[in-house]
């Protein structure tokens, strides 16, 4: 093997399989504590048009703000703490920061605090953390993470203190954040924010829908089970390469022209005369993930031509955190998603996949 192949980095995945009606079932642990995501991908075979169901849900996500030069510690202050961050609704992460290089910061729902930083700003904010399981021979980088709902961290607190002096004297972070909150502006804690968002350049963004459909293409052949006599079923993971070359519009026709390489849909398959790829890019929350799941699982309620569909959940890439609060490294790909395969049964595939600087997922 080539010298430099092997210097490829592994990446993790882990295939699940299960039933959603199951009591020891933990896909909506899976999908909460995924807490960052930036796109959401559907495939539903032998469907020509997104159903109005599934449609008015993803009409429904939560909007989410950009907001520029926001200094952390701002969203420190007691006021703030006490009546978002604390509620468990907050969702809070920095953009146009690289995890290898800046200094990246998230806000997680559960109210803790987490901050990758480089080795000197991590010497300069005096705070206690452990080195980045993302380093080279020497550490290079630090994890903070800060739990602002422990007693130790209320207003006035010395803990507390100590930690607002370092964001806000020792080590003035600024960042651009991509913030997100189930609270109304028509609530008084929704208005606590709104009103930090006017001190400072914000835009509001709806997610984006985009659809296309597919048609005429050769399509793996799935089961719930191989309880099916003779038929067999695609393997998970063969079927996962096949949703990434649909998602990327390449073809499996593995028909040979001025390409040194060609890509051929794996077997068992069969012809799909057409169907629908359906994409959702934003600032997305977990809440909104798991309400489009619920009504993905009630589309074969009423009898359908297909008998599973799929859901695939990219995380940022240059998140601080993959799922919880393990922590997320980019190196040459950055992995960071999940697919749901579900059937009309209940069953489900779930696969997991992070990089090779992350912990196993869950």
């Amino acid at each position: 093997m080539s010298p430099e192949l092997e210097k490829c980095s592994r990446s993790l995945l882990v295939c699940e399989k299960s039933n959603f009606t199951k009591e020891k079932s933990r896909y909506d642990i899976h999908v909460s504590k995924h807490y960052f995501n930036y796109k959401v991908s559907i495939v539903i075979p032998e469907c020509a048009s997104l159903p109005a169901s599934i449609a008015g849900v993803i009409n429904s996500f939560n909007s989410y703000y950009r907001v520029r030069d926001l200094p952390i510690y701002k969203l420190l202050e007691e006021e703030f703490l006490e009546k978002v961050v604390k509620k468990g609704q907050f969702y809070a992460l920095s953009y146009n920061t690289r995890i290898d290089e800046d200094n990246t910061i998230a806000f997680l729902p559960s109210g803790q605090l987490i901050l990758s930083v480089d080795k000197d700003t991590y010497e300069q904010l005096g705070l206690e953390g452990k080195p980045s399981q993302y380093k080279h021979r020497k550490v290079l980088r630090y994890v903070v993470t800060i739990d602002l709902t422990d007693k130790l961290m209320s207003p006035g607190a010395k803990r507390y203190q100590r930690l607002i002096t370092s964001l806000k004297e020792w080590v003035p972070i600024k960042c651009d954040l991509m913030i997100s909150s189930k609270m109304t502006a028509a609530e008084e804690d929704g208005g606590v924010l709104q009103n930090l968002l006017s001190q400072y350049s914000f835009e509001e963004h709806r997610p984006t829908l985009h659809t296309h459909t597919l048609k005429e293409m050769p399509c793996p052949s799935l089961h719930s089970t191989d309880r099916h006599g003779d038929e067999k079923s695609c393997d998970p993971h063969h079927f996962l390469e096949w949703l990434g070359a649909v998602s990327m519009d390449i073809s499996s026709d593995n028909e040979a022209s001025s390409f040194l390489s060609t890509y051929v849909c794996p077997d068992p398959q069969s012809l799909m005369s057409h169907g629908l790829l359906c994409t959702v890019t934003g600032f997305l929350i977990p809440e909104d993930i798991y309400s489009l799941l619920l009504e993905l699982r009630r589309y074969f309620d009423e009898p359908k031509f297909t008998s599973w569909l799929s859901m695939t959940v990219h995380g940022f890439v240059d998140s601080p955190v993959s799922w919880g609060t393990t922590e997320h490294g980019f190196l040459k790909s950055g992995e960071n998603f999940y697919n749901f395969v579900c059937f009309r049964n209940q069953d489900y595939w779930l696969h997991m996949a992070t990089g090779s600087h992350d912990g196993c997922p869950p």
